[in-house]
């Protein structure tokens, strides 16, 4: 097992990496302030891992509320719904909501415990691999609009991440590439190293080799935790993190949150980047295509859709929430390691990328 702490002003929690760990109740328990319990998941991760978790809450007053799979379910409605649980357990200011699934689980289980009483203490315990590298760690909580994706939110920090592995043996290969492609977001934006270790161990990373997906998590957590320290409201660096997000929400949203997963809309949208960064003179063509080698030998898409105008993406690119005062505001590179944040991209430029 590996332990990442992310450290705060004034608070910290870690991020624990291993197998076992959702039966390791002693361990994460100790994070449980009060009495009152509400774990939240899915109709597809409960019967698999929820008895594991409940043996753990033995002693407390705990309850449980599923939502259906998917994004389509990341909800104000179902948001209405987790708190309207709490208050049928009576839930005082102690209480705990466990988030025990994947993204739309723990950012809609996040932002009802951020909601309730004006923030409640959350525990995140992910069980995808995308979830386990980004959005379990970082306090980003939320919930889709027709508009656009996580148009509506709260920074609320977990009291600590149990990423087991062993859950992973049950997710999806799709799935669990949409995670890995977050993985290589990471290496892409600001460790050049890590990204010659994926290139060195991608076989291993997509066979699931226990060791080095354990070190894959672990690398991408301690980079995103170092960049939440430092930025946890997302003023300046923290905005890094959102390589290929401008693109990739953009082609989510138009194909209904159903065409694409979160993670195959970044890999697209970090291909889309590096290319516009390049047709900018910001960095060199060879990096872009040591970005698509890297991902298409993973098994990831590098390509959008051609069934939503580009007039349309580039639409819905203007909603995203790091652009100011109408102007479009791209995270871009000046190669492989080295982002940054690029204001007044022209609409030009942007169609050229995407094919319009």
């Amino acid at each position: 097992m590996q332990t990442v702490d992310v450290e705060l002003a004034g608070r910290e929690y870690p991020v624990w990496i291993g197998p076992g760990l959702i039966g390791d109740s002693a361990r994460w328990r100790a994070r449980i302030r009060g009495r009152h319990v509400l774990v939240v998941s899915n109709t597809t991760v409960a019967p698999l891992y929820l008895g594991a978790l409940e043996q753990g809450l033995e002693g407390l007053a705990w309850s449980t509320h599923l939502i259906d799979d998917g994004e389509t379910h990341k909800t104000f409605a179902n948001v209405g719904k987790v708190l309207e649980a709490l208050a049928a357990m009576g839930a005082t200011r102690d209480a705990c909501v466990i988030a025990l699934g994947g993204g739309v689980v723990g950012d809609l289980a996040g932002f009802s415990a951020a909601c309730w009483m004006r923030g409640i203490d959350f525990i995140q315990v992910p069980t995808t691999l995308l979830s386990m590298v980004d959005s379990s760690v970082g306090g980003k909580t939320g919930v889709n609009l027709p508009a656009g994706k996580n148009l509506v939110g709260a920074f609320h920090q977990p009291r600590a991440v149990v990423a087991d592995i062993d859950v992973l043996r049950t997710l999806p290969q799709r799935e669990f590439l949409a995670g890995v492609a977050e993985i290589v977001k990471g290496a892409a934006i600001g460790d050049e190293p890590f990204f010659a270790w994926l290139e060195a161990n991608a076989d291993a990373l997509a066979a699931r080799e226990p060791g080095v997906l354990v070190e894959a998590i672990a690398r991408k957590c301690a980079y995103k935790a170092g960049v939440v320290a430092r930025d946890e409201t997302e003023q300046g660096e923290r905005a890094l993190l959102n390589l290929g997000h401008t693109f990739g929400h953009a082609l989510e949203t138009a194909g209904g949150y159903s065409e694409l997963l979160h993670g195959e809309g970044v890999a697209i949208g970090m291909v889309l980047a590096a290319r516009l960064s390049a047709q900018l003179g910001m960095a060199p063509a060879a990096d872009t295509e040591r970005l698509l080698a890297l991902l298409r030998r993973l098994g990831l898409p590098t390509q959008p859709s051609r069934a939503h105008p580009a007039s349309r993406i580039l639409e819905l690119m203007r909603l995203d929430k790091k652009n100011t005062a109408g102007t479009m505001r791209l995270i871009l590179w000046r190669g492989v390691g080295r982002a940054e944040i690029v204001p007044g991209v022209a609409d030009d430029a942007i169609l050229g990328v995407l094919g319009g």
